[in-house]
């Protein structure tokens, strides 16, 4: 195993683990407002760890440009689609987490 497959599986565990972590906040997260953005954060950073992992365990030249337009593709379409997301439940009147305190508030 060469340096650059080495480097490839370990960029690919970690997008596996931020998907992982994206799951596990789709689990705990209060609201659909945070449940959008951490799918939609993983989505998209995820996807890019995973991708150039394996795009390093084998390189060519013509793989690099594949990678390179997955990479905008998913990048756009991740945004996009949590836009969508969220509005669709904003415009559906999904309710947000009612915190316990509010820093904010003047006492």
């Amino acid at each position: 195993m060469n340096a650059l497959a080495v480097i490839g599986t370990v960029l690919a565990i970690v997008g596996a683990l931020i998907f992982a972590t994206a799951a596990l906040g789709v689990v705990r997260f209060p609201d659909a407002y945070s449940r959008i953005s951490a799918v939609g954060t993983a989505g998209g950073l995820g996807v890019v760890f995973v991708v150039v992992g394996a795009l390093l365990t084998q390189p060519t030249v013509a793989d690099t440009v594949k990678v390179a337009l997955i990479i905008v593709l998913q990048l756009a379409t991740s945004a996009v689609g949590s836009i969508a997301l969220a509005r669709s439940a904003y415009l559906t009147g999904t309710r947000m987490h009612e915190p316990r305190y509010d820093e904010l508030d003047a006492e």
